[in-house]
């Protein structure tokens, strides 16, 4: 029998909507805790265990990306182009701004190691900064020709894991030319100039494609779907584990530049836990949490662009790394609500907007 496609895997919105409240906690803890709260208490590796959820985004943007109705190459480039220039609108925003006011406190300018005024080059070293945003974009250049040529499942599994395992061998290779040395960062950084390089983070987007398009192969049937993602997970955990356990410092580094063994780890946890989070919703009913995440899907890239500008601009009240655990713990709401108040003030102005355009005469005549 047949599966009835389905317009919408609520667990990868889910999922997808979950990293963005992770991802709201996780820059509070890095902007305005202190350093000691940071690595010496519990919210701090409680914060920092729930941003090992970050492959959740890249993966449910993998599926999404594969089952998607419009797979045309052209559109697929032109929303990377589109990313990568609101990457850069909210560096501007979240950096420059405050600095070029004068509100951005010194002790955030310090920690680069600089001080007031900043010359060109600084201005241009923040403004390129790499995010999550900058990943996203680039990988779509790329991806929309994968999903154009690669046919077969396989090709991209193996595409993930083999990027997996020559990431850490490519971050030798760097230019001493200025616009080529960056380039080669964003694909793959050795330091922090960019936090998520393509390499390999662009593993974990070619393994949701790879489920994206076993999903599709299997009639869009999402039981299967999860089922298969959760024994993967688990095959996952089981081969990642060891490599990190024998070598850390090569294989999960310090995160942001994993090697193999800490890609194949993380994607087996998120895999299972977008398991989990399917099971969940199979056996509870829809609730207000879950219209939450749901939205968070939705706005994704609007939500994160406020989010982080908020909580930069809050270092113009609140400090550079000055809070303590209740100090931090007290601000992470603040800074949801403020984005969810902004953001929905926001999409209301403009449906407003849109109302009151007037009816083109053609209509009004048919």
């Amino acid at each position: 029998m047949s599966t009835i496609k389905s317009s919408r895997i609520l667990a990868i919105d889910f999922g997808r909507g979950f990293s963005v409240i992770a991802m709201i906690m996780v820059h509070t803890l890095w902007i305005h805790a202190r350093q000691d709260v940071q690595s010496d208490t519990f919210l701090g590796h409680f914060i920092h265990f729930v941003g090992r959820g970050t492959p959740v985004f890249l993966i449910t943007m993998g599926v999404s990306f594969m089952i998607s109705r419009n797979q045309d190459v052209k559109s697929a480039v032109k929303r990377g182009i589109m990313i990568l220039g609101v990457a850069y609108l909210m560096n501007f925003l979240k950096f420059l701004v405050p600095i070029i006011v004068g509100l951005m406190p010194d002790s955030f300018i310090e920690a680069y190691g600089w001080e007031l005024p900043l010359d060109f080059e600084k201005y241009v070293y923040l403004l390129l900064t790499g995010d999550i945003l900058q990943l996203a974009g680039i990988s779509l250049l790329v991806l929309a020709f994968i999903r154009a040529y690669a046919k077969n499942k396989f090709i991209l599994l193996g595409l993930a894991i083999l990027i997996a395992f020559i990431s850490p061998e490519l971050r030798g290779i760097q230019s001493g030319m200025y616009g080529l040395h960056y380039i080669t960062q964003l694909l793959w950084s050795d330091g922090y100039w960019v936090y998520f390089p393509m390499f390999p983070w662009i593993s974990f987007i070619l393994l949701g494609m790879f489920f994206g398009k076993w999903y599709i192969e299997n009639e869009y049937n999402q039981k299967a779907l999860f089922r298969r993602m959760f024994i993967v997970g688990v095959i996952f955990i089981v081969v990642g584990a060891p490599l990190v356990f024998m070598n850390e410092t090569y294989h999960f580094n310090d995160f942001f530049h994993l090697g193999p063994g800490g890609v194949i780890y993380l994607a087996g946890w998120n895999f299972t836990v977008l398991s989990i989070f399917h099971w969940i919703l199979s056996k509870t009913k829809n609730n207000f949490l879950y219209k939450i995440f749901y939205y968070c899907s939705k706005h994704v890239t609007s939500l994160y662009v406020i989010q982080w500008v908020l909580i930069c601009w809050g270092m113009v009240i609140f400090g550079f790394q000055s809070k303590s655990e209740l100090g931090t713990i007290l601000l992470m709401p603040i800074f949801m609500m403020l984005t969810f108040v902004i953001h929905f003030s926001v999409v209301k102005i403009r449906s407003i907007s849109r109302s009151d355009k007037p009816i083109p005469k053609e209509r009004l005549a048919s």
